[in-house]
């Protein structure tokens, strides 16, 4: 009988003996299955057990004598723990689908174990008219999967496939099923191959949603990649979270959370843009709070590697990128970036044979966006578009324009592998590249010998100069187009070798309109100062600026971000507020009030730097 029908029936049989004293409620804790919401009460049965304290022990010695490498080295001591102390394994399975276990019996309950019924009548002397009937119950999904890294390559016949890829390298695999399936694919591959299945065992995080919560279809917070790579409205996102549910009663919170998050859904970001933001966001072993703003982020990316692609090929295609063989004039920004991309090589190799993508990616991102997009770029346009360049300098900057191009797009193919296949079918015949596919290329090595020493102190001097000249615009309020008049204090013979050889660089982006030196004697006039080493770069503010209306542009800007901070703080201190608002409400606030707080403080150093002129 059911079991309520049951429990109904035998208050009706106790009654009608006249054997029931009185009925008392009583609460208790009742377990319900996480999906089905069934109530769980314990049902004794038998099961099929593996003897598992002999399989652990050569598992154990493996990764304690190397054989086996975790990374991040910390994992192996959850693997100890449970290694350490394990129990025997339960491998039977009441469920519908997976291996049977090879045991079968008679009528009489004896049981028999082989590989196969007709092993099992072979073995036991059985006649083919004598009953039995297999075990029900099927191997525990773990067992199956401990025989996965040689079952799959023909064991137990000694095939090809298995001489050649058992054992294997690396296993990527998240923290949560070290127990699960790596110690037991140790075990297994220790005992039926003498050898362990993989040398490293690289551990990554969990992928959980922006609140920190692991993603379930049963909490509505699954982000489908299909959905991030090509955007989905809100409404088929809604019904995409709620229909098919476990539980149909959470269906409406489900739905208001969804809103809340994706008011506009989610649009398009694109799969490069996904693949770069899992690399980034690779840390060592720690979970990922998954956030929409790092992917737009990285489709920003995109479009910033596509654009310099778009520059590259406007100012090379059609023209001599050094090809033909003729000379070629590199100059101290070529040897720079050609220098920079060497030691991007070395950083981004060291980060992937560490594991460390979060650090390859943010190494190929800021070489991209800083180095070859913000300053090379920008470095290269005077070289090309000035006549007075010759022919032997732009030809060397379109070779180093096209050639960077070509190596970068080797570097990022491996996190990004769709854009930079694109460009990379445009680019590689200007670079002096032949293949079919980008996939087929080499991948960049650091080259030593390119790395240029002067070249690469010589421009940090020409980027410092240029920096200190767009910080005093910014924070005076300049506009960007007009042209400077600058005062130098302090140089030595380094600085003036340094202004001779890179004034047209100096000239083109900082938008200067002279340059002067001042004597030692020669006092300078009320200026705004940066300094590049110990030499002072100062522009004089008489009819740069009109002070008062300055000083009342920053009044008011810094009145309204300290009444911004007023009210973000009063917030804050509402002890109301900050124990009912989700956590990342309240982190999001006190960022708010932490920016604000940077920005008064720059705002009130701006203002009396004027009101000293």
């Amino acid at each position: 009988m059911d079991r309520y029908t049951a429990r109904k029936q035998i208050i009706a049989d106790l009654e009608s003996q006249d054997l029931l004293e009185k009925i008392e409620d009583h609460k208790l804790m009742v377990p319900r299955g996480d999906r089905s919401n069934s109530v769980i009460e314990p049902f004794l049965t038998d099961q099929w057990y593996v003897k598992v304290g002999p399989l652990a022990e050569p598992a154990i010695k493996a990764v304690e004598n190397g054989d086996i490498r975790f990374v991040p080295d910390n994992w192996k001591n959850t693997y100890y723990d449970w290694m350490r102390n394990i129990e025997d394994w339960c491998i039977s399975r009441q469920i519908w689908w997976g291996h049977r276990i090879p045991a079968w019996y008679d009528d009489e309950g004896n049981i028999y174990v082989a590989r196969s019924e007709e092993d099992v009548r072979k073995k036991h002397q059985l006649p083919d008219d004598f009953k039995l009937t297999q075990d029900e119950d099927v191997l525990d999904t773990w067992f199956s999967s401990a025989l996965w890294p040689f079952s799959t390559l023909g064991w137990p016949e000694k095939t090809e496939a298995l001489k050649t890829f058992y054992p294997t390298s690396v296993l990527v695999t998240g923290f949560d099923i070290i127990f699960f399936w790596v110690a037991r694919m140790i075990m297994m591959g220790l005992k039926f191959m003498g050898d362990v299945p993989f040398k490293e065992v690289y551990i990554h995080g969990l992928v959980r949603d922006s609140h920190g919560d692991k993603m379930s279809k049963s909490k509505g917070n699954v982000l489908d990649p299909i959905d991030l790579i090509d955007g989905i409205e809100l409404e088929p996102l809604v019904e995409k979270r709620t229909s098919g549910m476990m539980h149909p009663k959470m269906a409406r919170k489900i739905e208001q959370q969804t809103r809340q998050d994706f008011p506009d859904g989610i649009p398009a970001f694109g799969t490069d843009a996904l693949r770069f933001t899992f690399a980034a966001m690779a840390s060592t072993g720690r979970d990922i709070k998954f956030d929409l703003q790092r992917t737009e982020g990285y489709r920003n990316f995109c479009n910033k590697l596509w654009n310099a692609a778009r520059y590259v090929l406007m100012n090379t295609e059609g023209e001599d990128c050094g090809e033909s063989g003729g000379a070629l004039q590199l100059s101290v920004a070529d040897r720079w970036i050609i220098s920079r991309l060497q030691i991007t090589k070395q950083s981004v190799t060291d980060a992937i044979n560490g594991y460390r993508f979060d650090h390859a990616a943010k190494t190929i991102y800021e070489f991209t966006w800083n180095e070859y997009c913000d300053w090379y770029l920008e470095l290269s346009k005077p070289v090309l578009q000035s006549d007075e360049s010759s022919a032997a300098a732009k030809r060397g900057a379109r070779h180093t324009l096209v050639t960077l191009l070509e190596s970068l797009l080797r570097l990022a193919h491996p996190i990004m592998p769709f854009i930079t296949e694109e460009i990379w079918q445009q680019v590689a015949p200007l670079a002096g590249r032949s293949g079919e596919t980008i996939m087929l290329q080499p991948y960049p090595t650091c080259a030593t010998d390119a790395i240029d020493e002067q070249a690469l102190t010589e421009m940090e001097w020409v980027m410092q100069f240029i920096l200190g000249i767009r910080r005093i615009r910014g924070e005076m309020n300049i506009k960007p187009s007009k042209p400077l008049p600058v005062l130098l204090q302090n140089g030595g013979k380094q600085d003036a070798a340094n202004l001779e050889s890179n004034r047209h660089y100096l000239d083109a982006l900082a938008r200067l309109e002279s340059i002067t030196w001042l004597t030692i004697d020669q006092d300078a006039p009320e200026s705004a100062t940066a300094l590049v080493g110990e030499m002072k770069v100062l522009i004089p503010m008489a009819g740069l600026i009109d002070k008062e209306a300055e000083l009342t542009r920053l009044d008011k800007e810094l009145t309204k971000r300290q009444k911004d901070l007023e009210r973000i703080t009063g917030k804050l201190s509402n002890a109301n507020f900050v124990n009912k608002a989700p956590a990342a409400v309240v982190e999001k606030e006190q960022k708010k009030a932490n920016d604000l707080k940077t920005a008064i403080a720059q705002l009130r150093s701006q203002l009396e730097k004027i009101q000293s002129l």
